[in-house]
This record gives structure tokens, sequence and C-alpha cells, in this order.
């Protein structure tokens, strides 16, 4: 779904994006303010790839932004007031709900020679011919957040490089990876420049793997520039630039 000012919109044309993450500034509103009373403050996180993050995007005019989490009025509202235009789509749950359709479509067919059920691999390929469909360099910033830790590993490589395909020239990635397993699934809402809500949504469920630093720029090697940002909290940030 596509979000710009106003109400969304679905199947909205992209509009032109700047070559070069260069020029004057293009703010459309000021910033939303966020109170964090009576908050917990460890639900808080002062996060410098998102400094960075937005730093890189901070000139782009008329920009395209893609979320590949849960969506949060909070982040659409952060970027829309700056001028771009975002789409939102919540991969891990369409990878969920494809990856049930074929498993329950693959137990419920009758035993045939001619209807051996799909390798895992050819799963993942059936799935990726209809998700993250986005002509190449559709979007100038890409919010991945933790998708990586939660996918299963013949999606991995895939889903990297389309995310290099479909970002723009200059543009960014903003991932994050898990040092340890988490007791807990959470979603993220961006609250300043430098601010990361973690918010907790139940049980830790379909966590597939701990990246190791190595392992994580080894995927994202098509970039042609990579860091990471390691945490206390147990949460290292990526960031990377095509």
């Amino acid at each position: 779904m596509n979000w710009t000012g106003g109400k969304p919109r679905l199947g909205a044309v992209a509009a032109p994006v700047a070559s070069k993450i260069r020029g004057t500034a293009h703010t459309v509103a000021p910033p939303t303010s966020v109170t964090k009373s009576n908050q917990k403050s460890e639900s808080f996180r002062l996060s410098n790839g998102l400094k960075d993050f937005l730093w890189l995007i901070s000139d782009v005019e008329n920009g395209r932004l893609l979320d590949l989490g849960q969506v949060s009025q909070a982040t659409l509202n952060f970027f829309i007031e700056r001028g771009f235009r975002v789409t939102t789509d919540d991969m891990l749950r369409s990878w969920k709900e494809f990856r049930g359709s074929v498993e329950e479509e693959q137990r419920s067919a009758p035993p045939s020679d001619f209807n051996e059920p799909l390798s895992p691999e050819e799963i993942a390929q059936h799935f990726l011919e209809n998700s993250l469909q986005y002509s190449d360099d559709q979007f100038n910033a890409v919010l991945v957040w933790d998708i990586f830790d939660r996918l299963d590993a013949e999606l991995l490589s895939r889903v990297a490089s389309r995310l290099y395909e479909i970002v723009h020239p200059g543009g960014a990635v903003l991932a994050l990876f898990h040092s340890k397993t988490p007791d807990r699934t959470y979603r993220y809402r961006i609250v300043d420049n430098q601010t990361i809500e973690i918010v907790p949504i139940g049980p830790a469920g379909h966590h597939m793997r701990v990246f190791q630093n190595r392992e994580i720029l080894n995927l994202f090697s098509r970039f042609r520039s990579a860091k990471t940002f390691v945490g206390r909290d147990q949460l290292r940030e990526g960031l990377f630039i095509k």
C-alpha cells in the first residue's frame, strides 16, 4: 500500500526521484513531537544507524520509502511529513501466509507421481515471483527492521539481492539484527531523528538465527558501502548504501 499526505492510495504512480543524495533539504512539515512520559525507558533506543540513514536521504525530494515491517502510523507520519511517499509491505506476514497456504495445499493433495511436494527452495522462489515486485531503482530508502533474523534460509540471499535491485543508486537500507535469540517478537516505530521505539507484541515465535557480523556483510555484499552499529541492548544495526 502506498501512503502520501492524506488518505492511503492503492497503486499510486511513483513520483520522480532525485538521482543523487545531494542538494537542498526539502521538508514538507516540521517533525511530529512524541511524548515519552509514562513509558518504560528501555522501550526507546538511541539509534546511530537511524541517524545516519536519515542524513543520507535528507536531501532527497519527492522520495520513495519502502517499509517491510508492520504498519506503524508514527513511522508513516514521520516520513510523510518529510515529503516521502511511503509503501508498506509486511513481508513476514506475507511469507507466513504464503508458506502456510502452500503447505496446506500439499497436505490435501492426493498422492501422485506427478504431484511431488515443492522443495523449500521452490517455495521461496514462487513466493518472490509475487512479492517485492517493484521497479528497479524505485526506492530511495528501505526499512527492513529485523526480518532477516526471521526469514527462512532459502529466502535470505534472494531477498537481499532483490532489495539491491529496487533501491535507487545512492539509496540506503536500514536493518536490525539481534545479537542473541530474543524472548519476544517486536515491532518498531520511529519516534524522532535518532530514536526507535521497540514494542513487544508476543512470544519469540519464528526466530530463525543470530547473524555474525561477517555473515551480515556477506549477505549485503552487492551494496557499495556497509556499516554496522552494535548496541548494548543486543541489537546490531546495519546500514547499506547502493
